[in-house]
């Protein structure tokens, strides 16, 4: 077992890893079938060494990064701290921390409802709630949770369920007075040198717990080998060993719920159980920290991809087979082939030309959009010597954003519902009538792809997102000028 240190770089060779089989899986994950459906980063891990790391730019190594439901392996940490303290158990009965939230006659369902129910997915509900409990009229989030029909008996059927880990935030700042990023800071986060983690919050500033943290690709890292390590990280325990140990075995039987492989081998406390006897902690859009016990192995990644099944399917042909028990012969060719490798990942980027007979006649031209689902209003393109310039005409009012050629650009906007972001962009003519923008959210899952198709004073504008939560279907919207 790896020592508790702090995070040391090898050579793959040295921990028993050749680095042509990284390479392979590098390659293995650029095979793009939508260019911005892709790989953000990857930190792979063995008997806690670094053994290779990479970004695809424009995401780098101190970006933070959108957890989604990886959120949730956090959340359970934080109530195995608070068993440990002696502040809960997992068989208390949820509605014992919510006298003032709870229904005025619950049914026997919601009494017998526990922690533990929360933590496994198994609280007895036949629909998923989060929506409801979400975006529902209610804001206060506890009592909307706590008013909803709890159909099954708890533990008797797994469902997946957001809202029922945002109890166990509430749960926690009932117990504390603190939010769930604040009572984690000094037990979990600083310990393990993450910093400046973020947690979005309800409209009471309750912690969100099933998803909403934003960290970097070396922090998954670090809590996945503090997790391999039995809850030590620098010679100091953080988490009780037996916490561990429950928290990542299969609690509930998730085979109710026909999905793929490695979504139906078990489910513990907001952790998945994985083929091949692995668990991992993971978020939507392909945000995972796979633990592999038996190979003292690690990997964290980040991603905006539509398939989060088939980059397991590619950690379990290219990675797992090539880790052997002991130490291989260094091999430098292989080696600097992938560290060059890792040194220039880039997403992919438009392919074309700098310019076009038709950047002159359409620079600077305001196009008026047809109403659309993105409330777009207008769209202007302004084009320079080293890229150019996309102006969006929003309900935020007009934003510009900087887009390169050949590179990407970065800027910050306002172009979606979660105030001013960080963006990158990159630009090319396709043809002589069509200029194409990569457009990379990148802080977060998003990735985009605009073309604007000029035809006289008309425009036929595309927009393609990479990964969605309603339609990832290419949407085209019309515009004109007049001027």
């Amino acid at each position: 077992m790896a020592n508790s240190g702090l995070l040391e770089r090898t050579t793959p060779e040295a921990q028993g890893i050749p680095s042509s089989a990284i390479l392979d899986f590098i390659e293995a994950l650029e095979q793009h079938t939508q260019p911005m459906d892709a790989s953000h980063s990857l930190m792979l891990l063995r008997h806690g060494n670094v053994v290779a790391e990479g970004w695809w730019a424009p995401y780098g190594p101190t970006s933070p990064h959108w957890m989604y439901s990886f959120s949730k392996s956090f959340t359970s940490s934080a109530i195995g701290l608070a068993v440990e303290e002696g502040l809960l158990t997992v068989n208390d009965p949820v509605l014992k921390f919510f006298p003032d939230e709870a229904p005025a006659d619950p049914s026997d369902n919601l009494k017998a409802m526990t922690v533990k129910h929360l933590l496994s997915m198994n609280t007895g509900h036949a629909n998923e709630p989060t929506t409801t409990v979400f975006w529902g009229e209610d804001d206060n989030w506890p009592r909307a949770f706590l008013s909803l029909p709890v159909e099954k008996e708890p533990g008797t059927w797994f469902l997946y369920n957001t809202a029922a880990t945002y109890m166990l935030s509430a749960i926690i700042t009932k117990l504390t007075s603190q939010t769930l990023l604040d009572y984690l800071t000094p037990r979990l986060f600083e310990p393990l040198g993450i910093e400046n983690p973020a947690w979005d919050v309800d409209p009471q500033g309750i912690n969100l717990g099933g998803t909403g943290l934003h960290i970097t690709t070396e922090d998954i890292a670090r809590f996945g080998q503090m997790y391999l390590q039995k809850g030590v990280w620098n010679g100091q325990r953080i988490l009780p060993e037996a916490w561990i140990e429950e928290a990542t075995q299969a609690t509930s039987d998730n085979s109710n719920q026909p999905s793929n492989p490695d979504w139906i081998q078990g489910y513990g406390y907001q952790f998945w159980r994985c083929q091949h006897g692995f668990y991992r902690g993971d978020g939507a859009h392909g945000q995972y920290c796979v633990v592999m016990e038996a190979q003292d192995a690690v990997l964290a990644m980040t991603s905006g991809v539509r398939d989060m099944q088939a980059v397991l399917d590619k950690v379990w042909e290219h990675l797992l087979p090539a880790m052997q028990a002991e130490p291989l012969p260094a091999n430098p060719d292989a080696h600097s082939k992938l560290t060059e490798k890792l040194a220039s990942l880039s997403l992919p980027m438009p392919q074309g030309t700098p310019t076009s007979p038709q950047a002159e006649a359409t620079s600077g031209k305001l196009y008026t959009l047809e109403t659309n689902d993105l409330n777009l209003k207008g769209v202007k393109l302004a084009f320079g010597d080293e890229g150019s310039t996309l102006t969006l005409v929003t309900p935020a009012g007009e934003q510009t954003v900087s887009v390169g050629y050949e590179t990407w650009a970065r800027s910050t906007a306002e172009l979606r519902e979660y105030g001013e972001e960080v963006i990158a962009a990159s630009g090319a003519w396709t043809d002589d009538s069509t200029y194409t923008v990569y457009l990379s959210f990148y802080e977060s899952e998003v990735g985009v792809i605009f073309t604007f198709h000029f035809e006289g004073d008309n425009l036929r504008m595309t927009y393609e997102p990479n990964v969605s939560w309603v339609s990832t279907d290419v949407q085209t919207i019309k515009g004109h000028t007049t001027n």
